[in-house]
């Protein structure tokens, strides 16, 4: 059965747990979300749905998306999503929303890291340094050889070096709910999730439940 949700993580709290312990929790806000498409088989070579999440105005996006969305008469949406299914359950119009997750149960999230812009090889690779004695006075953090001469006479691709840090799609797998408020269309998870507070999140189904 289809789960899935678009949301935007609203920042962190802590729940107690029913031993006392205090968890640390994320909280989001996913959805309401509407089912903007079925993809299948038939038509387009794989089965899943497609939603959509958070109104804007119709200014805000293009002829295409427009049309695309009025097909079902569905409100202007800013983000569409994919989530694979082989039994989707629901239909082209149908709105989704917190209450098809429940306490006790796992998802992944997936969302887009906090941007470092450049960081050098110390902080991006946890590269050591160079040593701190005979003389090396200006080679504290400097990331060292990066390769060899005659043979391979280049440096090859992918290697660690100083560069642009953060930004990259990052899953959370497996986080426990404990916490569904569907009148406030928000969840908590039980753990980090990627990305700034008011960064846009997946909740799915975890995958290695």
């Amino acid at each position: 059965m289809f789960k899935g949700l678009i949301g935007k993580k609203l920042g962190m709290t802590q729940v107690f747990s029913d031993d006392g312990n205090a968890l640390p929790v994320t909280i989001i806000e996913a959805g309401p979300c509407f089912v903007t498409q079925i993809r299948t088989i038939a038509n387009d070579g794989y089965s899943a749905v497609q939603i959509g999440f958070e109104e804007v105005k119709e200014t805000k996006l293009t002829g295409g998306q427009l049309g695309h969305l009025k097909r079902n008469e569905l409100p202007t949406l800013r983000y569409l999503r994919e989530f694979r299914t082989s039994t989707p359950e629901v239909k082209e119009g149908d709105k989704v929303d917190v209450a098809q997750f429940e306490v006790g149960k796992r998802v992944d999230v997936v969302g887009f890291s906090k941007g470092k812009g450049f960081a050098g090889g110390m902080k991006r690779h946890n590269f050591r340094g160079g040593p701190k004695t005979h003389g090396q006075s200006d080679r504290g953090r400097a990331p060292g050889s990066v390769g060899a001469t005659t043979t391979p006479g280049r440096v090859f691709k992918g290697k660690k070096m100083a560069g642009h840090m953060g930004n990259e799609r990052v899953s959370s797998q497996n986080l426990k709910v404990v916490l569904v408020d569907v009148e406030k269309n928000l969840i908590g998870v039980n753990g980090s999730v990627p990305g700034p507070r008011g960064g846009l999140v997946v909740i799915k189904d975890a995958r290695k439940q």
